[in-house]
């Protein structure tokens, strides 16, 4: 499987580039999975529903299924955040995976870059990052992909990955 990631800062359009991509690679014939890192507390499930009450029983897993889809929750119960590559390592295969955050993992990636921010681009200081993709001029050795270009920013990922 290929691994392309988006990072950047907060309220750089991180998900909403993630979105366009998934969009423009399904239209173009791929199967296409994410991968998205919160570093805050987050909960799919919701409080009163079966599977919460699984959940907060003490349930390591609980998965959901229905006839249209399946989920898998994991507690991790104190143990620690489990590697993006054991992560990927539980996914079905597929053509390409999307990955959002993940700053410090060492597969390659575009930044997200508003004019909005008040902070330098990572690129700056990540090397797993390829291009930047802003919707305002920046100053960079690497490619610099109009934010809102989304089939530009795919085919600047198809040829990193020889898709």
């Amino acid at each position: 499987m290929k691994i392309y990631g988006v990072t950047g800062w907060k309220n750089a359009g991180k998900t909403t580039l993630m979105e366009r991509l998934v969009q423009e690679f399904v239209a173009r014939g791929l199967k296409v999975s994410t991968v998205k890192h919160a570093h805050h507390d987050t909960d799919v499930d919701q409080e009163g529903r079966d599977s919460f009450r699984h959940r907060t029983a003490g349930a390591q897993e609980v998965m959901l299924a229905s006839p249209k889809r399946w989920a898998l929750m994991h507690e991790l119960r104190g143990d620690a955040e489990p590697p993006l590559s054991e992560l990927l390592a539980r996914m079905s295969t597929v053509d390409l995976i999307l990955v959002e955050g993940y700053k410090s993992e060492a597969h390659p990636k575009i930044e997200a870059y508003r004019s909005v921010s008040v902070k330098a681009p990572l690129a700056e200081k990540n090397a797993t990052i390829r291009a930047i993709a802003s919707d305002c001029p920046v100053e960079t050795d690497l490619p610099l992909l109009d934010l809102n270009d989304t089939a530009r920013i795919a085919d600047f990922i198809s040829e990193e990955l020889g898709l």
